[in-house]
């Protein structure tokens, strides 16, 4: 029996803990959704087989003592049994995780009707219109920065990294494809 740690593959939130036998294990790497050995159940337990909110399994590796197993995984639907993403406390999520779930709902908001949010109506503006709004904001961070007003440079920013997620999304990318391409250029 062994401990999973179970981690979004999207926002790299720790989502739940559960524990696996071979079994489990075995079950997990066939059908490729999570699947635990229910010490409550006493038996093996698939994640979401009655609520639907399965684990997709993309990886899952141990530790560097062979003691602990991690399981990168795409969860359809909330992980906890109390309708939270995660088991544990949403206020204990790192800051970085917040860009990965703002990145969804910017993604769900397309096609949206336009007067439904601000972010819909951009969707409906356009590639053209969404690309200008990233320009406007770009120079609006750099002149706030020039005067050195730093409250300004923080909601530029903010404005800029919003405006630059639509965009990716407008055309079929995601933040990912971005951190990607630092990570391949850093490793140079």
């Amino acid at each position: 029996m062994m401990p999973v740690v179970v981690q979004d593959c999207h926002s790299g939130r720790v989502l739940m803990l559960g524990y696996m036998n071979q079994d489990a294990l075995a079950k997990t790497l066939e059908t490729r959704q999570v699947t635990f050995f229910s010490r409550t159940k006493n038996r093996l337990w698939t994640k979401g087989e009655s609520s639907g909110h399965v684990l997709q399994l993309k990886d899952i590796s141990t530790d560097c003592d062979n003691d602990t197993l991690l399981a990168i995984v795409d969860p359809v639907g909330p992980t906890c049994h109390l309708g939270n993403v995660s088991c544990f406390n949403e206020q204990q999520a790192p800051d970085l995780t917040f860009l990965a779930e703002l990145e969804q709902v910017i993604a769900s908001r397309k096609g949206a009707d336009p007067k439904s949010s601000y972010t819909a109506s951009l969707y409906a503006s356009g590639t053209k219109r969404i690309a200008q709004k990233v320009g406007e904001e770009g120079v609006e961070t750099a002149l706030a920065a020039t005067v050195h007003d730093l409250d300004e440079l923080v909601c530029e920013s903010a404005d800029l990294l919003y405006h630059l997620t639509v965009l990716l999304q407008q055309e079929g990318l995601q933040l990912s494809d971005v951190i990607a391409k630092l990570q391949e250029r850093h490793s140079k």
